[in-house]
């Protein structure tokens, strides 16, 4: 069955045939699952309200080709590595800390002894490595790129302690890492900081199908643990684009958001217990499986979203939720940002309880899928606007004749102008592709300054608008290879007013780079936002935390990392 498609203007004629073709496919294919054409007839109150023409029609709809959704492989980055320009070059400001050593030949033998595995060190220091090290020492966006020359793979806590006082000791430089699909460089050196990476830290280590409680190693990859758990019916509790390589220690020391933060909140929330190394070796062993432990300081807390400046995460606990038995997907197009949040709010009031997901998609970025896929949209007209409404539930029945009901509702009222409703797995999937393909579609045109902030919700889309008009006075935007800058595009979690503003660029240029910052900062500023939402600060945030964080917050914040990291190992040139 093709998805249901809903829109107040098809013509009277295109109903009718419509609706001849409702009454042979009911005649002919009654009682078989797949019906091809018009479901059911527009209700009669809301074909009063838009007399002469109905205002609900559904159409069948071509099938849309799978994306490829992510390109998050380190791997990827491997071909053509040398064009992406040392993070030392692009940061000129940035210099090598003199206090740290470097590393050296008796280094590397203490390592391989401690982790045995011939695979868990990769030495760049005396062998020619530098291939096998490479996608450790760059994102996969092109953006930053390191010098180390040693990676280590430890396979449980006791193996990062004793990494980790070795370096302290030795006075070695130290960066985490996971599947590093981030966005600010923060789990990639920028000079030669040892990678310390957690990939073979992968067991799931027990799940309790009463409490729904999770406790698993940080190496362990996003797609993994929920897999692992749609077949005990429960599910992680975020999801992201990267999720096939992401890993969930570094979703927590990221504090990672994702799609569904509007039904199932922050890591901040779920996380119940966690297990961590510190810089001088000492294990934290704070993996708890309880939901309520008010004794003391909730010390977690620390290790959420630190980016890994305090300590290396090394399993987690955390908290999931039953699986839904009914979910459902509508994809829809809109007229106006105004319109869109029209939108929002209708659905948080009727939809409520079963409210997963609300994503906003401007129309440059669906046009960009199109291009780089060549799918056809699910939608017939073009739009400025798209969002994608997903419910999770226990009754299928009940949920679908509730997002039904939002949707007749949001489009006899003139809100939304056309929208489709997957109607089985597979389209389910296509339609979220159309959001979860933006990342990969934006990397085929070439760079892309990427910005997660979170804004007042009345304000989120003016962001985009007055980045685009800034470049544009500036000339720097154009189709051609003249003009360094493609595109501005913005898209997010209407959820949690969480925008992601994205400059594409042909290439990366200090041009550019000058005309955004520090001036998209002075903007969300203004309006009291955050210059980061879910992805951190990174190396490209660093500098700027103070246009979010007062003089005594980051006072506080370096008094916690002289603390825990007196001499400053972790994850150095980044965060504050």
């Amino acid at each position: 069955m093709g998805p249901r498609i809903y829109s107040h203007d098809t013509p009277v004629q295109f109903y009718s045939e419509i609706k001849k073709r409702q009454e042979v496919s009911t005649k002919t294919e009654r009682g078989r699952s797949r019906v091809l054409g018009i479901i059911r007839t527009p209700p009669p109150a809301w074909r009063r309200a838009r007399v002469p023409r109905p205002s609900l029609a559904i159409r069948t709809v071509q099938s849309i080709t799978p994306l490829t959704v992510r390109t998050f492989s380190a791997s990827s980055t491997r071909s053509d590595s040398r064009q992406i320009k040392f993070t030392s070059d692009a940061y000129p400001n940035l210099k090598r800390d003199p206090k740290f050593a470097e590393i050296s030949a008796e280094d590397v033998t203490y390592f391989k002894e401690l982790l045995g595995s011939q695979s868990a060190v990769i030495d760049g220091v005396t062998t020619d490595a530098k291939d096998d090290i490479e996608p450790f020492n760059s994102d996969w966006m092109r953006k930053y790129r390191g010098h180390t020359r040693l990676v280590l793979k430890p396979k449980n806590a006791e193996e990062v302690s004793k990494v980790l006082k070795y370096c302290n000791d030795h006075k070695l430089a130290v960066v985490p890492q996971g599947g590093n699909t981030g966005l600010v460089g923060g789990s990639v050196p920028v000079f030669d900081e040892i990678v310390v990476n957690t990939s073979r830290m992968n067991q799931i280590h027990s799940f309790d199908a009463a409490t729904g409680v999770l406790v698993a190693d940080a190496g362990v990859i996003l797609e993994a643990a929920d897999q692992y758990l749609a077949e005990r019916g429960y599910l992680f509790p975020l999801d992201l684009g990267a999720k096939g390589s992401c890993q969930i220690g570094g979703n927590v020391s990221t504090n990672a958001g994702g799609l569904r933060l509007l039904r199932y909140g922050s890591l901040h929330g779920s996380v119940l217990g966690l297990q961590a190394v510190l810089p001088d070796g000492t294990i934290v062993d704070a993996l708890s499986t309880l939901r309520k432990n008010n004794t003391g300081y909730d010390l977690k807390q620390l290790f959420i979203g630190a980016e890994g400046t305090i300590g290396l995460v090394t399993a987690v606990s955390i908290q999931c939720p039953p699986r839904p038995k009914a979910v459902n997907v509508a994809y829809f197009g809109l007229e106006s940002f105004d319109q869109v949040q029209k939108a929002f709010l209708a659905a948080k009031g009727q939809l409520s309880e079963i409210l997963s997901a609300f994503e906003l998609m401007d129309g440059g970025s669906q046009k960009m899928v199109i291009e780089a896929t060549g799918n056809k949209h699910p939608l017939e007209g073009e739009y400025p606007f798209y969002c994608l409404v997903e419910t999770s539930g226990s009754n299928a029945e009940h949920d679908m004749a509730k997002l039904e009901s939002f949707l007749e509702s949001v489009m006899s009222d003139g809100i939304v102008a056309d929208g489709v409703l997957a109607q089985d797995e597979t389209q389910f999937q296509a339609l979220w592709r159309w959001r979860e393909g933006i990342t990969e579609s934006l990397s085929h045109l070439g760079g892309t300054y990427k910005y997660d902030v979170s804004i007042p919700l009345s304000d989120l889309y003016l962001l985009v608008e007055d980045c685009k008009a800034r470049l544009t006075e500036k000339g720097l935007v154009g189709d051609d290879e003249s003009f360094p800058v493609r595109a501005v595009v913005g898209y997010g979690h209407m959820g949690d007013s969480n925008l992601h503003l994205n400059v594409a660029v042909r290439q990366y240029s200090k041009e550019v780079e000058k005309a955004i910052e520090p001036w998209v900062y002075e903007w969300i500023q203004k309006r009291h936002g955050s210059i980061s939402a879910e992805h951190g600060l990174g190396v490209a945030k660093r500098e700027f935390i103070g246009y979010s964080q007062n003089e005594t917050m980051v006072k506080l914040m370096k008094q916690l990392k002289n603390l825990y990291d007196p001499n400053g190992i972790m994850n150095p040139y980044k965060y504050i």
